[in-house]
């Protein structure tokens, strides 16, 4: 059994209308998808997306953040989209550069705005609607 693409969304408060934008525009392919969100982004994204299941953490500023990190260093995220306000000043800003940066470190795809996203969504194919990882492109595929 194939798993489905487990997905991470956040988006900063100036950006949680852009997140359920997109999250409306996109919901039949996120459908498949296992999505974990931060608390706040994860129930307006649930509300305006009904079909979605969502699995929330804690928001972001309380340790939401460092949530999805953990699954990130586990292998338990295979993708992050995170709308980022880079013009408003985070308290919580050393957890979004450590979030950023274990993205990095597990080389997993990451959108930090709504345009990649879209790239991710459409051009790479990575959220298609029968995406799992076993149908993904992976880093690292030809070193096997």
């Amino acid at each position: 059994m194939t798993q489905p693409f487990r997905l991470a969304l956040i988006a900063h408060d100036q950006k949680k209308d852009d997140m359920v934008a997109f999250a409306r525009a996109y919901e039949q392919l996120l459908a498949p998808c296992t999505i974990i969100a931060t608390g706040t982004t994860g129930g307006l994204v649930q509300d305006a997306c009904p079909s979605l299941t969502i699995t929330r953490v804690k928001s972001g500023p309380l340790g939401g953040d460092q949530q999805i990190g953990a699954l990130i260093a586990e292998g338990k995220i295979d993708g992050l989209i995170f709308f980022v306000d880079p013009l408003s000043p985070m308290p919580h800003d050393v957890d979004v550069k450590a979030l950023m940066r274990l993205g990095s470190v597990y080389d997993i795809p990451m959108a930090l705005n709504r345009a990649t996203a879209e790239v991710l969504v459409q051009k790479r194919g990575l959220l298609r609607d029968d995406a799992t990882t076993d149908t993904l492109i992976t880093p690292h595929a030809s070193e096997a």
